[in-house]
């Protein structure tokens, strides 16, 4: 059995209550985006793969809440909390996962696929690790521009063992360019524990040989991604050069939503919820710090079930493409 997240609830900061409810109600709105999708793949409404982000919420949430206008986000195909950290329209999210013209691909990129340049949200990808170069490619973009943006560039454990990692490593560290690597050790590469896949199991040491700086966090703690977040995003964008987040977390779901995940036993999966959730810990804190009372989060939950609806409606009643859209956005061969 793979060693999880930190089993023990984290200790309680001063909570500003603004920002506390904001984390909250974020984070709410990720997951119960992600258990209505859910649904809908069960109902047949959406087809092809689906990755679902339940669990590790506390990441993005914590991640999104250090940047600033202009700062960029690129991510793999568990994508769909990332573009809901960007303020990316839950509409157009869901229609896209439907396959319908509303959707932020109009439908042709479905669950793996989705972008938005409005939001400096550059891309799920389908390719394990692709993202890495790419969002190294942004942070060249920031420093030969003369841009005081950073880039988050999000991978699993997984996608810690693919060689264009460490080609885009050496090359962030050999010209110091503003990006943050943020690893989601959710402990599981599809069904191998990273206790089987990976010799050097402390992913944030990977960086070591390329001189590049890093450390762990507990990745089910949305305060201690934000304070890890915070230096790493300084450190970045002061011109020191790249940073490595081991952000250590956990999905509930299996790897996509056609997997069953025998891999690991169910009360693996019942001690992090029980004990780690990252919603449940901030509710926590929230109530004993008087806050809020239970009674105004159920408001918060209300309000963003309403949302979840209206956005899964929007996706079913959205129109699918017209059969013209098959030759938008295609790079054709020119003609002699």
């Amino acid at each position: 059995m793979a060693k999880a997240a930190t089993p023990k609830r984290r200790s309680s900061p001063k909570l500003k209550k603004d920002e506390a409810l904001k984390y909250y109600r974020d984070m709410v709105l990720i997951r119960r985006f992600e258990e209505r999708a859910g649904q809908l793949y069960g109902m047949g409404k959406i087809a092809g793969f689906c990755h679902l982000y339940i669990g590790q919420e506390a990441v993005v949430t914590g991640m999104q809440a250090c940047l600033k206008e202009g700062d960029q986000v690129i991510t793999g195909y568990r994508d769909h909390g990332h573009m809901l950290a960007c303020d990316m329209d839950p509409r157009g999210v869901m229609a896209e996962l439907t396959g319908r013209a509303g959707g932020y691909s109009r439908g042709k990129g479905g669950s793996m696929h989705m972008f938005s340049r409005e939001k400096n949200f550059f891309g799920g990808h389908g390719i394990v690790g692709a993202q890495v170069p790419i969002g190294t490619g942004l942070a060249f973009s920031n420093k030969y521009l003369g841009k005081d943006n950073v880039c988050l560039a999000y991978f699993g454990d997984g996608a810690a063992n693919q060689g264009q990692v460490y080609e885009a490593f050496n090359m962030a560290s050999l010209w110091e360019l503003p990006v943050i690597y943020v690893i989601e050790n959710n402990m599981y590469a599809m069904g191998t524990s990273v206790e089987r896949h990976a010799s050097e199991t402390e992913l944030y040491k990977r960086g070591i040989s390329f001189e590049i700086a890093g450390e762990e966090v507990d990745g089910m703690d949305v305060y201690a991604v934000k304070k890890a977040g915070e230096k790493a995003v300084k450190h970045a964008r002061s011109g020191r050069g790249p940073y490595i987040l081991e952000m250590k977390t956990y999905r509930y779901r299996g790897h996509s939503m056609s997997d069953p995940a025998k891999y690991r036993k169910r009360e693996e999966v019942d001690d992090i919820r029980s004990h780690n959730d990252p919603i449940d810990g901030l509710k926590e804190q929230i109530v004993a710090q008087n806050i809020a009372s239970e009674e105004d989060l159920k408001a918060i939950d209300k309000e963003i079930r309403a949302i979840v609806k209206d956005a899964a409606d929007f996706s079913l009643e959205s129109p699918e493409p017209d059969p013209a859209e098959l030759w938008t956005d295609v790079l054709l061969p020119v003609e002699a």
